[in-house]
């Protein structure tokens, strides 16, 4: 039997346009550089204005130094001898640039040892943006459920989180070995694994990591030597194993290869004395403009009827996403602007004097209520960004922190925690270090009353490992 229903419901629909807008604000400057190139070949209408051009007037000005000068107009000239000779000296508006050394990032190393796997070459974009959402670290911090749809919504096609993991596989055994890891207890059962499994310190230590790390995580030794049956000495062979594998599979202090990073920043801080501004690295959108060739060419083919439809059709097409582009570029430079300048706004006195101590708890709805736009235009606007300041390069997602409450009631970051429990573990007696309840009762007297578990939670954070395992590097 056939029944008719009628039922109204709401949609809300993305348009292509919106999509490739947003894609835009996720771009950092490099990125950005690359698309604008991108849309300059594809799109004839498009043009970009070339500051350095010389016009044909001035390459044969009098004040320009010809390709050829006879005996007459040089051996008379009234130049002195030392800046004709022998160049010694430098140009005060021409003082050369001290090139940047090029140094290799292990991404790009993974990427590259990526390409030799046995794999189809349509799955290598899947490699390449699980690389790239590793921390320095090597680790992935990013759930594979969120990272799935985060791909499938700039490819425009559908990746399950099982495709992910299966390529997180062979991710693990490139160089550096067990980059993609998810956490510190994951990436040492990996190394674990990679030994002899049959020696028994070996697989009593992967028994601890599978089955009792909350155990090991917080010191319970008496319970571990007890649920286990180990006495003194076998828990001190254990651990002692433990203690020599490594907590991340990538380290900036130790390799070589990232000594010195260049990173090419989106913002740049201005210290004016009296006050702080904030400024575009580099402003894309006034060099963008629409041909004037092509414009009355879409004007002439719009009012002469023997040009066929689609060609029309095709002019109308380009001048116009040309124009979107442009608008989209200027609305991505002026959204950040807008946000920066709220996010100094909030964090002034950590971006005049430097001190992470003066660093304030912030969250991107604090800056989207500032602006009035949404979570996920700031979040997209400042993803992969950094801004130059005179003491040093800040990556912005370090700025969003949560807080937390001390004794005097001022909500203090979470950054500003973990910046006094690094310090204080580099200061400790190696041979007596702290534990997270002597770490709980320092922050108590510096004024900041946490729970040990958030100090654990911090610490691991920090890759630092317990007390017990710190001591037996020693």
């Amino acid at each position: 039997m056939l029944k008719q229903l009628q039922t109204q419901k709401q949609q809300h629909t993305i348009l292509p346009q919106q999509i490739e807008l947003l894609n835009l604000f996720h771009l950092n400057t490099l990125e950005l550089e690359q698309r604008i190139q991108d849309e300059l070949t594809e799109n004839p209408v498009l043009e970009e204005s070339g500051s350095g051009d010389e016009s044909a007037s001035d390459k044969f000005s009098k004040d320009t130094v010809q390709d050829f000068q006879n005996w007459e107009e040089y051996g008379y000239d009234d130049i002195p001898d030392y800046k004709t000779e022998y160049k010694n000296y430098l140009s005060t508006e021409n003082v050369p640039e001290k090139p940047i050394a090029e140094a290799p990032d292990f991404r790009e190393e993974l990427k590259r040892q990526c390409r030799f796997l046995a794999v189809p070459e349509e799955k290598y974009f899947l490699f390449d943006f699980l690389i790239d959402s590793l921390n320095e670290n090597g680790f992935l911090e990013q759930d594979l459920e969120e990272l799935a749809s985060e791909i499938s919504f700039s490819r425009k096609t559908w990746i399950e989180a099982p495709e992910l993991e299966d390529s997180l596989k062979y991710i693990r055994e490139l160089e550096p070995f067990g980059a993609g890891c998810r956490h510190v207890q994951e990436y040492m059962l990996l190394q674990l694994k990679k030994m002899n499994t049959k020696q028994p310190d070996v697989r009593m230590a992967i028994c601890i990591l599978e089955d009792h790390f909350q155990d090991l995580r917080g010191a319970n030794l008496d319970r571990l030597k007890k649920i286990l049956g180990l006495d003194d000495e076998e828990i001190r062979i254990v651990l002692g194993l433990l203690a020599h594998l490594k907590t991340r599979p990538f380290s900036q202090t130790t390799a070589t290869i990232q000594a010195n990073p260049s990173i090419l920043p989106d913002f740049i801080l201005l210290d004016e004395g009296e006050k702080l501004e904030v400024a575009l690295y580099r402003q894309r959108s006034s060099s963008l403009h629409i041909s004037q060739s092509w414009m009355e060419m879409v004007h002439n083919a719009s009012q002469n009827d023997k040009v066929e439809k689609s060609a029309r059709q095709y002019l109308r097409s380009k001048l116009s996403s040309a124009q979107w582009f442009i608008n989209a570029i200027q609305q991505r430079e002026s959204n950040m602007l807008k946000i920066m300048r709220a996010i100094l706004d909030m964090q002034y006195e950590y971006f005049k004097y430097g001190d992470i101590l003066l660093l304030k708890p912030m969250k991107l709805k604090d800056i989207a209520d500032k602006v009035k736009v949404d979570i996920s235009t700031v979040s997209r606007l400042t993803c992969n960004k950094y801004i130059e300041t005179p003491f040093g390069t800040i990556l912005l997602k370090d700025l969003f922190t949560e807080g937390i409450v001390n004794k005097e009631g001022n909500s203090i970051s979470n950054k500003v925690i973990q910046s006094i429990i690094s310090e204080l573990v580099q200061a400790e007696d190696k041979k007596t270090p702290y534990t997270d309840r002597q770490l709980v009762s320092i922050l108590a007297n510096k004024g900041y009353s946490i729970a040990r578990r958030t100090v654990a939670k911090y610490r691991e954070l920090l890759n630092i490992p317990v007390a017990q395992i710190r001591g037996l590097w020693e």
